[in-house]
């Protein structure tokens, strides 16, 4: 169960106003659509409202830890009436409603697999506007926080099935941890105490690190003690194409800490650059304790993609970090955060 705080209503309770229509789950239908990409089905009245603008500005908000503005979200509004057909099998869906006959306050439920298999369905139901509204600024960034969770488990479980093998037997061998990468990392640098692996392509070119240390107490888990641990690995291994140029960084953005294998991850957000040099981009980091080990083994990944949107490559990576497993952890298996809770 995620640190972050849970709202979770049973998918029994309540009513929404597609239960009279019939529509149900098709057998053999996948969800279709793009990852980060939601139809909200509202009506254009709520939609048109400050309370609508508020959802769409939520899920249109901006990704933390990103060089420039990219949306969380991809966003089409479709009426009621209208929500049919092709558009029901899409794999993100919002559905908005507000009839003061049919609810007594503002809540919000999930469903899996509604029209179609794969699908992720979350529904927001209220009274009234007023109360709606209220419920939203009681619960800032649920929304996306949600949606987020569920992409990033859907690729972190692609990755179980498709990965770079090579790179998950080194890890293995050397720290004694399991990570799926992508498959298509073709490049790798290996010391003491650091792996570093890259897809090495002419454009998106995406990077995953591995590095360990000693746990010495509880304020290394910190935003502060965790980037002045990165720089300096940064710059011990990672040197750029120059004479005295290396890896740092340059923002810190976010700390973050989640639940992984139902333990405490801390997880960084920011900017790098290198110093001397001219390269760039955005970072995340995950920091876990191994306890059979006594050490802190920390999985990062970063991105070089510039002139270019960047939020697919870093989330593709992150998704790849979802996967670690630690010493006496079974292989293979999700995040311990519930896909059918939302986060507040």
């Amino acid at each position: 169960m995620s640190a972050i705080g849970l709202a979770l209503l049973s998918l029994l309770s309540g009513c929404d106003f597609f239960s009279a229509t019939g529509m149900s789950k098709k057998a053999g239908v996948n969800a279709t659509g793009i990852a980060y990409e939601i139809v909200v089905v509202v009506k254009p009245d709520i939609w048109n409202d400050p309370v609508g603008a508020a959802i769409k500005n939520e899920l249109i908000s901006e990704i933390p830890g990103l060089p420039q503005y990219e949306p969380s979200m991809r966003v089409m509004q479709v009426a009621p009436d209208d929500f049919n057909g092709m558009l029901t099998y899409v794999r993100n869906i919002l559905v908005v409603d507000v009839n003061e006959s049919q609810y007594t306050k503002a809540s919000v439920r999930t469903e899996n697999d509604r029209w179609a298999n794969g699908q992720a369905v979350v529904y927001l139901s209220a009274p009234a506007k007023d109360s709606l509204s209220a419920y939203l600024q009681q619960h800032p960034g649920m929304l996306v926080k949600y949606y987020t969770q569920v992409e990033m488990e859907r690729l972190a479980e692609y990755y179980k099935k498709t990965y770079s093998s090579w790179i998950y037997e080194k890890l293995k061998a050397k720290f004694d941890i399991g990570l799926n990468v992508p498959e298509d990392f073709s490049s790798y640098k290996d010391t003491t105490d650091f792996f570093w692996a890259t897809n090495d392509t002419r454009f998106g070119q995406t990077y995953i690190a591995v590095y360990t240390f000693p746990y010495t107490d509880k304020n290394t888990f910190t935003g502060d003690y965790l980037i002045a641990r990165r720089d300096s690995m940064m710059r011990l291994y990672i040197p750029g194409s120059l004479p005295g140029s290396y890896m740092r960084t340059t923002e810190f953005v976010t700390y973050t800490p989640i639940s992984l294998q139902g333990k405490y991850c801390g997880v960084l957000r920011g900017l790098w650059d290198t110093y001397g040099d001219m390269m760039g981009g955005p970072f995340v980091s995950y920091a876990r304790l191994d306890e059979v080990n006594n050490r802190v083994i920390v999985t990062e990944g970063f991105v070089f993609a510039p002139e270019t949107d960047k939020r697919s490559y870093i989330r593709r990576i992150e998704a790849a970090l979802h996967t670690l497993q630690l010493p006496g952890e079974s292989t293979g298996t999700a995040p311990d955060e519930n896909p059918t809770a939302l986060q507040q």
